[in-house]
């Protein structure tokens, strides 16, 4: 993404869980019982959106009580899960807010995504997506899915907005004891 300043509109970031917001793998232990994995970096990335006054979504065809659970933790706006058609699901939340599709980046990584990734203002595909996906995508983060790559998108917007230093500051200006304690 060479001209960041083009995507300065979006106002609503949105994104697949399985294969974007974890590895993709989906785990089952001997009960039955799906457990998945989640970068912390992604979960920060997606709160620091957030305190811009970005909405972020998540719209995945699954449906999983662990999506639930990690929205809620990190404080999701929407959550769509059982989406096998996502784009009119993108386009109903896009409405509620307001918004044309042009002011919405969507983050995937395989098939399912593609009418999205190519309706959005803009599409971004994960490193590790497949092929169709990246291709149509305006961006391909560097970092696959479940390592970052939703932070990396958030930081490329933020930046590109000239707000990421600020945020950058807040934590940088809080010192802290190297025993984690804040000093008073």
């Amino acid at each position: 993404m060479e001209n960041i300043e083009e995507y300065g509109d979006i106002e609503l970031l949105l994104s697949d869980v399985d294969g974007v917001m974890t590895c993709g793998t989906v785990t089952y232990d001997e009960s039955g019982i799906e457990t998945k994995t989640f970068h912390v970096r992604d979960g920060l990335g997606i709160k620091l959106w957030r305190r811009s006054g970005g909405a972020f979504g998540i719209v995945t065809s699954r449906d999983s009580p662990i999506v639930s659970w990690r929205a809620e933790e990190i404080g999701i706006d929407y959550v769509k899960q059982g989406a096998t058609d996502k784009l009119p699901v993108v386009k109903q939340i896009a409405r509620e807010l307001g918004l044309t599709l042009d002011q919405v980046a969507y983050l995937g990584d395989d098939l399912p995504d593609l009418p999205v990734i190519r309706a959005v203002g803009l599409g971004v595909a994960v490193a590790d997506a497949a092929q169709e996906v990246q291709s149509a995508a305006d961006y391909v983060t560097k970092l696959p899915g479940g390592r970052g790559a939703v932070r990396e998108l958030v930081e490329l917007l933020l930046k590109g907005s000239g707000q990421w230093d600020s945020l950058v500051e807040e934590f940088a200006g809080s010192e802290l004891q190297p025993s984690g304690q804040t000093l008073k």
